[in-house]
């Protein structure tokens, strides 16, 4: 896997550059990050929202806008609804939050007639740099599963397996955390660990290695793993976190944004195209991060 977003930046521009819709595109540290995944060739923007906002923004940051197509809408939830219809019907490859609500844009991603739904469980995924860890890793699931079952662990599994085949991971590392290493039937997130490592290794889980339960100490340094007598391939080594549910998902992700110096991104995956749905509080070095994800994926 790669070790950290620079060589995962040079791997979307050889890959090429793809189609990304943004919703609401009047924001300026999106159309930074935009800026900067167009100029390195590695997004094609198509810019849907308050073009009069959006024209200003880009004179203030230096973003030539000659070449690139506005699509002027004023109304966020019309500028959401026309970019996913642009990403439904194959115009973009990928589709980007802007200066709108989650809510709001994820309702045109649902919407039967337009969206991007797929059958499958909609996950969220993160991927991290962190300067203590010896390659980038992903996180999943933060944000959208509150407290996912077996059947959601293992879809979940499998969309954040897809992330990691799209950054040139043969066979990911999949640790299945709980608070503990082992079964307790207490314990509900240490069963399903051990239910999915044994659907991996009956086939039903495929293109992966997973294994689990894993605490997080043992599923990211090996000399944890090694004191406490775990023998894993996974441990230690682990490319893929899942966590239990959402709030523990979520306490990670922000513990290592706000405590680790931690490089993110985050996508929402799942779906017929991948979604670049960042946070408000991200800084432009996220969404562009987020940006080059997608991009890798959409390939």
């Amino acid at each position: 896997m790669a070790k950290d977003f620079n060589a995962l930046f040079k791997l979307a521009q050889q890959k090429g550059p793809k189609k990304v819709a943004v919703a609401a595109a009047q924001d300026e540290d999106v159309l930074r990050a935009v800026k900067i995944a167009y100029e390195k060739g590695i997004a094609v923007p198509i810019l849907v929202g308050d073009k009069e906002a959006i024209e200003r923004i880009a004179k203030n940051i230096n973003f030539d806008l000659n070449s690139i197509i506005i699509m002027d809408e004023k109304d966020g939830t019309m500028a959401a609804r026309k970019a996913t219809e642009l990403v439904s019907t194959g115009v973009a490859d990928v589709l980007m939050k802007g200066l709108i609500d989650t809510s709001v844009i994820m309702k045109q991603v649902l919407d039967a007639e337009i969206g991007l739904r797929t059958g499958n469980v909609i996950s969220h995924v993160a991927v991290f740099d962190v300067p203590t860890y010896h390659k980038v890793f992903i996180v999943t699931d933060a944000a959208m599963i509150i407290a996912p079952d077996l059947n959601q662990k293992k879809q979940i599994i499998e969309n954040a397996v897809e992330l990691a085949h799209a950054l040139d991971i043969a066979e990911p590392k999949v640790a299945v955390l709980a608070a503990k290493e082992k079964v307790s039937e207490k314990m509900e997130a240490t069963v399903h660990a051990a239910k999915l490592t044994q659907m991996n290794q009956q086939g039903e889980i495929t293109g992966c290695i997973v294994d689990g339960p894993f605490a997080l100490d043992n599923a990211v340094s090996k000399e944890s793993a090694k004191i406490k007598g775990i023998t894993s391939d996974v441990a230690g080594d682990a490319d893929i976190l899942l966590a239990p549910d959402i709030e523990a998902g979520n306490v990670l992700y922000k513990a290592l944004s706000f405590l680790a110096n931690a490089k993110s991104a985050g996508l929402i995956v799942g779906t017929k195209r991948p979604i670049v749905l960042t946070s408000r509080a991200d800084n432009e070095e996220a969404k562009l991060n987020s940006i080059v994800l997608a991009t890798l994926m959409a390939n």
